[in-house]
């Protein structure tokens, strides 16, 4: 009575031995050097049973800040958006929930039109003729893209904007080092790439330029600016990351002569979660669409002219020569691909306009009532959601006391800027009523006049 699953007894144990003819467990693993294997015992607890399990999970969990019980203005990559009811009952019914990678469109043809229906939407907001069926996230998406480009131009350098999210471009970073790109970090003045910089780094043997949209700080990148740098360099590649809600309302990167737009479809449809799993996207030009890594499904019809489904490229080393793969991307996230789909068309296109509006107009009432408390507001140029301020303590003491108020407080970006001490990255939702934002600014307002 102490599993849900029926365990390996001993004589199971036994059974399987016999049957490959090795007398006991240890035999097993003759084949490693006795001097490598480990001997003694794991400093681990006691195995429990599952009803003492589930207790002490279920502890551990209630200890963690949800977003049930507070309100969160922390952003930074994973934000606290509205999520359709219809979402879960869709991505809960089994054919779905339980699918794997769709490889006969046969019996798959659901799964496929689900796919199919992604790359279409991502392609309408980003601007780009052609979107993959998913990614595992917005940082691998990037990283990816960031190969391609090196690839397709047969270049070595990369310059990647500092305003780009830290944890993507720690991502570039670790890809790089395969193919030994030389990866150059263009500062970030007062919130938004230094132009200055980029133009002096830009060169015959720059193959790609990376930059966010919005960016980290929250910031509208001048990307029509950039695009013009680019074009005094033959072939080099202009990569986008974008926040597809954004794009709601922004003009798309496809309009500012984008390559290749990569993301991640967390806004829609998929929950926090602590940080995950999420679903990246990657969006580029009909030039590159052999290139793109994972899969494309396409549309076709039947012999009997019916509309029908299939997964047209496949560009990974399983389906094609190991020496014409483009990418080791073994999957996709195709459960929360649904779910960003579900999402998307739930809310409809003027649906997320509204949403993205929203989203701004309530980070500029915060932004403007945080300045009434005399709190400064370090950023100055157009912004969507996100937005920076300046505080007189440790932000990390500051969270504290707002977690112990109720609310998440925004991200302290000395972790990852530390010339940024005493600065915070807060983020403003849909979700975050007129009350919700006027008790967090007083509150903050008395924390930091303490």
């Amino acid at each position: 009575m102490e599993f849900r699953y029926l365990p390996m007894t001993d004589t199971d144990k036994k059974v399987m031995l016999a049957t490959i003819g090795a007398e006991n467990t240890d035999e097993l693993f003759s084949d490693i050097p006795v001097n490598v294997r480990f001997n003694g015992e794991l400093q681990l607890k006691k195995p429990a049973n599952e009803a003492q399990l589930k207790k002490e999970l279920t502890d551990l969990a209630n200890k963690n800040a949800n977003l049930t019980a507070y309100s969160s203005f922390l952003g930074a990559g994973v934000y606290d958006h509205f999520i359709p009811s219809v979402v879960d009952h869709v991505i809960s019914r089994s054919e779905f929930y339980t699918a794997y990678t769709p490889y006969q469109p046969e019996i798959s043809q659901g799964e496929l039109q689900a796919i199919f229906e992604f790359q279409t939407m991502i392609s309408e907001l980003t601007g780009m003729p052609v979107a993959n069926s998913s990614m595992y996230d917005g940082g691998t998406a990037l990283a990816e893209a960031v190969n391609l480009s090196a690839a397709q131009t047969k270049r070595k350098k990369i310059l990647v904007s500092k305003a780009v999210h830290p944890e993507s471009r720690a991502v570039i970073t670790s890809y790089a080092k395969g193919p030994g790109l030389e990866i150059v970090e263009i500062e970030q003045v007062n919130g938004r790439t230094d132009l200055v910089q980029l133009a002096n780094e830009l060169d015959e043997n720059t193959a790609g330029v990376v930059m966010q949209y919005p960016n980290f700080f929250g910031q509208i990148e001048p990307l029509n600016e950039v695009r013009e740098l680019i074009d005094q360099q033959k072939k080099t590649m202009f990569i986008v990351s974008s926040n597809p809600l954004a794009l709601g309302y922004l003009t798309p990167p496809g309009e500012f002569g984008a390559d290749i737009v990569v993301g991640d479809t967390q806004v829609f449809g998929i929950p926090a979660q602590f940080g995950g799993p999420h679903c990246g996207y990657f969006a580029t030009t009909s030039k590159l669409m052999r290139k793109v890594p994972g899969r494309l499904v396409g549309q076709t019809t039947d012999e009997d002219g019916r509309r029908g489904f299939v997964l047209t490229l496949q560009a990974r080393e399983q389906h094609i020569r190991r020496d014409k793969a483009t990418s080791n991307i073994c999957s996709n996230q195709a459960l929360n691909a649904l779910a960003s789909s579900v999402a998307m068309s739930s809310l409809g296109k003027h649906g997320i306009k509204e949403m993205a509006m929203l989203n701004m107009h309530k980070a500029r009432y915060m932004k403007d009532k945080l300045e009434q408390e005399n709190i400064d507001v370090v950023t100055t140029g157009a912004f969507f959601n996100e937005f920076v301020i300046k505080l007189s303590g440790s932000v990390a003491d500051i969270n504290e006391a707002l977690l112990a108020k109720g609310f998440i407080g925004g991200y302290d970006l000395a972790q990852a800027y530390p010339e940024l001490e005493g600065q915070m990255l807060i983020a403003v939702t849909e979700l975050r009523t007129k009350e919700e934002i006027d008790t967090f600014v007083k509150e903050l307002g008395d924390i930091h006049g303490r």
